[in-house]
């Protein structure tokens, strides 16, 4: 009885080789991760889908045992963070707070929003409200956690205590982290969204599918965050399967672009579908034009004859720089940006133009307040102006643009 007791101490209830704890690790730290992406953010923040009360409710359990987050605080959290997003009112944006802040502290900021009563009442609508979760998810949120450590004790020995601190760990450095501080700082656009979210790698593995950043504030409320051929999104694979034994019910995902070729002036459908992919438009209109734009900066730089001349085109921005300033939105612009941007401006007529025009065309649908042939007369006017500017790849876009339908 003595030996038992002593080998249960040291051992518990499973003793596996050393690989075996490291597998055990990364399985419940996948399963914590699934539970964040499908269940937190999806579901309850986008409505993206909807999961079978079983499947829901495992979610809220496991995350209760794993990270002792309370779901309308997580969902108001994140609700926030897309409302307000890049400003200072945004939880954790780097652009405001500091990329070091965020990837660092980012747990304490979360921490710090929930206490902000009104950001609860605003943004935390329509999350679990049973009895399991007044009187235990959210009253003992912690202890959730405690009873985790005393399971992993148990069932691994010592060794438990390792395995629940990386469990512990694990949302606040690659959630809290790296999605909301590189997610928003470091990595590729397929979208050119009005905020700095980036796709940080394409195959979302690791978290998920939570590494697929900027497609997903393109499309919010998709439940599918992958949208190229070349992209992974592991969370929308568990989601499928949820799908096919009729767990989980998928409500929304981005929709896809659409040609007819025969057209050739844009029409009311071109406008519903120009707003409803918008932030393809941008970025379509800045792949577009980067080339040319670089182009005549470089041959001005070559003709230069004159020392102010040459020295004010010295530093010509490359292709991906101007493809950079097309794409996003001004207000996101550095000082040292805006101060390259203008000096680039004046130095380009083409870039001058094409800058232009996509303030122009990135303004059609932030006039909410006009009527759909309005918007229509302002969009066809665009395209006329497009294709007259003398700028062939801005009047080559203008033609493709009103093939969408």
């Amino acid at each position: 009885m003595s030996y038992d007791f002593l080998s249960l101490a040291s051992h518990g209830l499973i003793d596996l080789p050393w690989w075996g704890y490291v597998v055990v690790a990364l399985v419940m730290t996948h399963v914590t991760i699934a539970s964040v992406t499908i269940f937190l953010h999806r579901a309850q923040a986008h409505r993206g889908l909807d999961l079978h009360p079983i499947v829901s409710h495992f979610f809220r359990f496991w995350l209760w045992l794993t990270t002792g987050m309370v779901t309308k605080e997580w969902v108001a959290i994140h609700r926030k963070h897309h409302a307000k997003v890049e400003t200072v009112d945004d939880p954790h944006s780097p652009m405001t707070r500091g990329i070091k802040t965020v990837l660092l502290q980012g747990a304490e900021l979360y921490r710090a929003e929930s206490r902000n009563l009104e950001t609860m009442a605003k943004y935390g609508l329509g999350t679990p409200d049973d009895w399991i979760e007044r009187n235990l998810y959210t009253r003992f949120s912690w202890q959730g956690v405690g009873l985790m450590l005393a399971v992993n004790l148990v069932l691994f020995g010592p060794i438990g205590a390792t395995i629940w601190a990386v469990q512990m760990a694990w949302i606040p450095i690659n959630a809290a982290g790296i999605i909301n501080g590189i997610g928003h700082y470091w990595g590729y656009r397929n979208y050119a969204c009005a905020d700095t979210s980036t796709n940080i790698v394409p195959w979302g593995i690791f978290i998920g599918g939570e590494e697929l950043h900027n497609n997903h504030h393109a499309y919010g409320t998709s439940a599918k965050f992958s949208s190229q051929w070349y992209e992974f999104d592991l969370g929308w694979m568990y989601i499928r399967l949820l799908s096919a034994v009729r767990l989980a019910t998928v409500r929304k995902v981005a929709p896809q672009l659409k040609f007819d070729r025969t057209k050739v002036v844009a029409d009311l459908a071109t406008l519903q579908s120009v707003i409803t992919h918008r932030y393809a438009v941008l970025t379509s209109y800045a792949r577009s034009l980067k080339d040319a734009c670089a182009a005549e900066l470089a041959n001005r730089k070559t003709r230069a004859t004159d020392g102010a001349t040459a020295h004010a085109i010295a530093d010509a921005p490359s292709a991906r720089r101007i493809k950079h300033w097309l794409m996003v939105d001004p207000a996101t612009l550095s000082d040292v940006d805006r101060v390259k941007l203008d000096e680039a401006l004046a130095s380009s007529k083409a870039l001058a133009t094409a800058y232009a025009m996509r303030q122009e065309l990135g303004a059609l649908w932030e006039r909410s307040t006009e009527s759909s042939d309005q918007l229509l007369a302002r969009l066809q006017d665009w395209c006329h102006r497009a294709e007259a500017s003398g700028l062939a790849p801005l009047a080559a876009f203008s033609l493709k643009l009103k093939r969408y339908a």
